[in-house]
């Protein structure tokens, strides 16, 4: 295990197959949120952080559903989708 700790680590990320999911899922989430009064980018990135499920209301099946995909798959979504806006 003698590795040069002077080369970047390569992530291989999130296999191609869950990023509708996750987009899906997402969307989903935010809309519950929405619709319950919520901040949906506020009560999203609470969960991010800390795994705590309660930020997501149950409204629509939302936590369900975003306790379907590890928190770094959905943080991984975000930062793609964002660069992907962001770099035209």
């Amino acid at each position: 295990m003698d590795k040069n700790l002077n080369e970047t680590m390569k992530f291989s990320g999130v296999a191609k197959e869950l990023d509708n999911e996750a987009k899906r899922i997402i969307l989903t989430v935010y809309g519950a949120l929405k619709e319950k009064g919520y901040n949906p980018v506020n009560q999203i990135v609470g969960y991010i952080l800390s795994g705590d499920p309660t930020y997501i209301t149950s409204y629509n099946n939302a936590r369900v559903l975003i306790r379907k995909l590890e928190r770094d798959e959905l943080l991984e979504e975000l930062v793609e989708n964002y660069i992907t806006r962001n770099n035209e």
